[in-house]
């Protein structure tokens, strides 16, 4: 599967390690959520980065006493018409403060990128090269916003505020 990651395709340095195979020394992993919560700490004392695969049907508060050892937090998208990733991406970034890696996989439709990442996802898994094509696209079709998000950007209305000077006094 193609990863999108900064607008661009990327070779993935995480590999994925199924349940009750033991995780390579030196490499970057991913392992499932409940796999990682049972290990959790031997897993995060190893040498490479360990990135968790997360359901949608599972609080990610549980998660956050881990999220600042963990590079990568992969939230599943089981079907386009399931919006919870986008609820958790949103709590991942702006309750938990996490700062890692945020990658959509699942059902990742091309019309549904800027969402994401509005949200504040930042790697993909897409299905069809196509799709990573047509995503570097849709990342650099807007950018001016006026609804707040999990990205970071600063909406029009802050823009606004802090280009006449009354920015830091909204605050």
């Amino acid at each position: 599967m193609p990863l999108v990651k900064s607008g661009q395709i990327v070779e993935d340095r995480f590999v994925r390690v199924a349940d009750g195979a033991s995780a390579p020394d030196g490499i970057a992993v991913i392992v499932g959520g409940a796999r990682f919560l049972a290990e959790a700490e031997v897993l995060l004392q190893r040498s490479a980065p360990i990135g968790v695969v997360w359901p949608n049907d599972r609080s990610v508060g549980a998660l956050a006493p881990y999220l600042d050892r963990v590079a990568l937090v992969a939230l599943m998208f089981p079907s386009f018409r399931d919006g919870r990733g986008y609820s958790q991406a949103r709590l991942l970034r702006e309750r938990h403060g996490f700062r890692g890696e945020l990658r959509a996989t699942g059902q990742v439709l091309r019309d549904q990128f800027l969402f994401l990442l509005r949200a504040g996802f930042d790697s993909f898994e897409v299905a069809k090269d196509a799709d990573a094509a047509a995503f570097a696209v849709s990342t650099r079709r807007f950018d001016v916003f006026y609804q707040p998000s999990g990205d970071g950007r600063a909406t029009v209305f802050r823009q606004r505020l802090d280009r006449i000077g009354w920015g830091a006094q909204a605050r």
